[in-house]
């Protein structure tokens, strides 16, 4: 993988990469663009304490045939690639050393729509996973708790066009979460690329 000078941030028992302006202004503009008129958002049904609620975002699971996911205990089948993420998927994988083979997508449309806490590591994902986390419009912060003792918490502000990569150990000691703000924020747009365990995969490995 290569990175700028010191991309790494510091936090214990996580492998945190932040890239700032890895797209240009006008590229992630354009790619933004596409992405909302591309993908056919929907708003999933999440559990939480054994009750379903609509998710407070828009969402949309992409991948390769047969990349089906598992969150809040329903499984997703993925939809085809749009043509703006099918060209950036080889910048994906070259950044991340990963061939990744699926994409959620989430529209957060304001301040009110959130993400809350959770670790990537569900079991299609594989031990250590790497994850791939693209930002395109408003800047949200995005906080880190450890999984274990939630008095340990960290924070960054994901601006337009960053790309974040968490791998090693970081979905097995950290949480993490985007949460609502009261402050004026233009819509933004996260992609996190993963590679799924497909079953064809795990017969072969």
């Amino acid at each position: 993988m290569l990175f700028p000078p010191n991309p790494r941030i510091d936090l214990p028992g996580a492998e945190l990469h932040l890239l700032p302006g890895w797209l240009g202004e006008a590229e992630a503009d354009a790619l933004l663009e596409a992405l909302r008129e591309q993908t056919a958002w929907e708003t999933h049904r999440i559990r939480i304490f054994g009750k379903e609620h609509d998710s407070p975002r828009l969402s949309c699971w992409i991948g390769d045939s047969g990349a089906s996911y598992v969150y809040s205990r329903v499984r997703f089948e993925p939809r085809p690639w749009p043509e703006a993420l099918a060209a950036l998927r080889p910048r994906i994988d070259a950044a991340s050393g990963v061939a990744m083979n699926s994409v959620l997508a989430n529209l957060y449309r304001s301040g009110q729509d959130a993400m809350g806490w959770h670790s990537d590591d569900e079991p299609e994902l594989g031990a250590r996973p790497m994850i791939a986390s693209l930002s395109l419009g408003g800047t949200r912060r995005f906080r880190f708790r450890h999984r274990h003792d939630h008095s340990k918490t960290f924070a960054m502000e994901l601006g337009h066009g960053s790309l974040l990569l968490m791998s090693g150990d970081t979905q097995a000691n950290w949480q993490h979460a985007l949460p609502r703000t009261a402050r004026p924020v233009a819509p933004r747009l996260n992609l996190t690329f993963r590679r799924i365990q497909t079953q064809a995969s795990r017969v072969h490995s």
